[in-house]
C-alpha cells in the first residue's frame, strides 16, 4: 500500500483495528481472570463506547464508582447474553445497588429462546450449547462461585437480569 495513506481503506482499517482492540479488551474481563483489583467506570466506559458505538445496541454504564473486576465480568457476561435477545438492537442499561446488579435490556423485540435462557436460572448443563452461547453457561457458574444467584425476568420489550 503505497501512495495515498488517507483514502476510505485506511480509514477502514483504522475502524476495523479499533473494533478489535476493544472486543479483545471486553473479552479479557468477561472470560479472564478476574482477582481482587477494581475496575474503574471510565475504563468500563470506554470499552463499551469502542465496542458499541457503531452497533444497533446502545448501552448505558450507570455504576460511577470502581467496581470489582470479578462483577464487572459478570456485568459483561450478562451484556452479552442480553445482545443475543436483541439482534435487532435496542437498549441495555447496567446498574449496581448495595452489591445487587440489574442488566435491562429494552427492544421493539425480545428474541428469548426459552432452553436458552433457561441455563441461567437452572442447573447449566454446559453439553448444549454452541460455542457461540458459552456466556450462558459461564454466567450461572462465576455468580454461583460469587455467592449470587441469576434471576431472570421478561415480557416482549424488556429483559432483566439480577444478580
Amino acid at each position: 500500500m503505497s501512495g495515498d495513506l488517507d483514502g476510505p481503506e485506511m480509514t477502514l482499517i483504522g475502524e476495523s483495528v479499533g473494533n478489535a482492540s476493544a472486543r479483545i479488551r471486553f473479552f479479557r474481563i468477561a472470560f479472564g481472570a478476574a482477582g481482587d483489583q477494581l475496575v474503574g467506570a471510565a475504563e468500563v466506559s470506554s470499552i463499551l463506547r469502542d465496542l458499541y458505538d457503531k452497533s444497533r445496541l446502545d448501552i448505558t454504564w450507570a455504576p460511577t464508582e470502581p467496581q470489582p473486576r470479578a462483577a464487572v465480568r459478570l456485568a459483561f457476561l450478562g451484556l452479552l447474553c442480553l445482545e443475543t435477545a436483541m439482534p435487532y438492537g435496542g437498549r441495555a442499561q447496567i446498574s449496581a445497588q448495595d452489591m445487587e446488579w440489574t442488566l435491562e435490556g429494552s427492544a421493539d423485540k425480545i428474541s428469548k429462546h426459552a432452553d436458552l435462557w433457561k441455563h441461567l436460572t437452572g442447573e447449566p448443563d454446559p453439553h448444549l450449547l454452541q460455542p457461540s452461547q458459552v456466556q450462558f453457561g459461564l454466567l450461572p457458574l462465576l455468580a454461583r462461585a460469587d455467592g449470587r444467584r441469576v434471576k431472570v425476568m421478561s415480557d416482549d420489550r424488556k429483559l432483566t437480569l439480577r444478580f
